[in-house]
């Protein structure tokens, strides 16, 4: 399943997208303490294609996805 979440990103002169924290509905910011990959996947729980970043926020990792314009990240 996913979850459609609004992310804070820069986005660099080269067209590079980095993902800097993720705003929950309820307020909560999360950053992100590093991001570990980032490629093309599709996403397997949630459906869609995208850029995947694998990412680590308070010591686990997690993927976060670009699909287009929206973020998403997977949840059980």
């Amino acid at each position: 399943m996913r979850k459609d979440v609004t992310v804070k990103a820069l986005m660099k002169a080269t067209g590079e997208v980095v993902p800097l924290s993720i705003l929950w509905e309820d307020g909560r910011e999360i950053e992100i303490d590093r991001i570990l990959d980032a490629r093309p996947r599709a996403s397997l729980k949630g459906g869609g294609m995208g850029v995947r970043y694998t990412i680590r926020v308070k010591n686990q990792e997690r993927f976060l996805f670009l699909d287009g314009f929206i973020w998403f990240v997977e949840v059980d």
